[in-house]
């Protein structure tokens, strides 16, 4: 799970939002990278099992559920530093639309990070919908955790929708 961490460097007061189907163990992992800098872990739980996570002291938990897969998540416009979507994106009803309202709430030069489980993850089509959506970079990477597909994409500040 601490391979997760080192995609990202963490600075004092860091963003991260966790759209997730399944808070677990790297929910817990993200918390713990955020406690040195006084960061805050946005967690969206849409469907799906979620176990117990908690603020630590020095860190800020904020928690949204949403419904169905079919409903969007709230954030503010350039709030977050990183955005981790976990099994949520290959499920919702609209992707593409959940991939704009990221783009929207992501800083200049931050980052998404789509993690899928190998078995059900289309990268292809992934970073297909992250182009369509105007991030740039996109990669695939292999072996972060057994079992796993992650894909990353970058938002560039005043390309394509330029917020």
């Amino acid at each position: 799970m601490r391979k997760f961490t080192e995609l990202f460097a963490a600075q004092p007061g860091f963003k991260i939002l966790d759209i997730t189907a399944h808070a677990d163990g790297l929910t817990r992992t993200l918390v713990s990278a955020l406690v040195p800098v006084g960061g805050r872990l946005s967690l969206v739980e849409y469907p799906g099992t979620h176990e117990a996570v908690a603020a630590e002291k020095g860190m800020t938990l904020q928690r949204q559920a949403v419904e169905s897969y079919g409903k969007p998540f709230r954030a503010l416009p350039r709030d977050n530093d990183v955005v981790f979507v976990r099994d949520v994106l290959h499920r919702h009803e609209q992707p593409e639309r959940l991939l704009k309202s990221i783009y929207t709430t992501l800083g200049n030069a931050a980052e998404v990070v789509i993690v899928t489980r190998t078995d059900e993850a289309d990268t292809e089509k992934q970073l297909e919908w992250l182009e369509r959506v105007d991030f740039r970079a996109g990669n695939v990477i292999e072996g972060l955790a057994e079992g796993v597909t992650a894909v990353i994409g970058k938002k560039m500040h005043m390309w394509g929708n330029g917020l």
